[in-house]
């Protein structure tokens, strides 16, 4: 019995750090937007110095400004 659960623990744990990758991955690989994007999806235009402009998210996230 303490097999069956070591390996069903073992396999979520697995998954989980798939998932966490996959998340990862996506939010490196996402694209830029514009401003007006931006604005429709309710996100602020932060400038930075000696960086540029990125928008501001309500969920926190930040995307660069093309």
């Amino acid at each position: 019995m303490r097999r069956i659960l070591g390996l069903a623990l073992a396999a979520a744990t697995l998954a989980g750090v798939s998932a966490v990758g996959a998340v990862s991955a996506g939010a490196a690989s996402s694209p830029n937007v514009s401003r007006d994007d931006c604005t429709a999806a309710g996100g602020q235009i932060v400038a930075r110095p000696y960086a540029g402009e990125v928008c501001a998210l309500p969920d926190g996230t930040t995307q660069p400004i093309t």
